[in-house]
């Protein structure tokens, strides 16, 4: 096992560093290819996490202002604002994170719909069991749905 790897895995921050400095000096032959890789796809990873938790909490939100009127608040339209501006976000700094967005949106809906059934208290047959906003609706700042 080569000390980068050894480094790996028992101080994960000190080969962080060593690879920068490899890598911007040019020794690639030195650098640790194959954790470097796996830490790069696992930052893909982690993007791709975060718009799927992002459009869970926003499409939860959605749904309980949809269907619970009388308990609409700041917060909630906070929360929707927050949401929708973090993913705006994400899109700009990873243009490739758009077009993943609508095949997320079903497993978000399911999970937002379990979600929304919990904190509401009120039967799952009031939620559809289909999402019933289009993307462009649950991305879009202006769209709050009216019961």
């Amino acid at each position: 096992m080569s000390q980068n790897s050894v480094l790996y895995d028992e101080d994960f921050f000190a080969w962080t560093i060593e690879q920068a400095r490899l890598l911007r000096a040019g020794e690639f032959s030195a650098v640790d290819a194959a954790n470097v890789a796996e830490e790069i796809e696992s930052m893909g990873r982690g993007d791709r996490r975060e718009l799927q938790s992002r459009l869970v909490v926003l499409i939860m939100h959605l749904l309980k202002w949809h269907f619970q009127p009388s308990a609409r608040s700041r917060s909630w339209s906070a929360t929707i604002d927050e949401q929708r501006l973090q993913i705006d976000q994400a899109f700009a700094e990873s243009p490739s994170l758009r077009p993943l967005a609508g095949g997320m949106l079903p497993q978000a809906y399911a999970i937002a719909r379990e979600r929304a059934i919990a904190e509401t208290g009120f039967a799952d047959d009031i939620f559809p069991a289909t999402c019933s906003f289009t993307l462009a609706e649950v991305l879009t700042r202006s769209f709050l749905p009216e019961h």
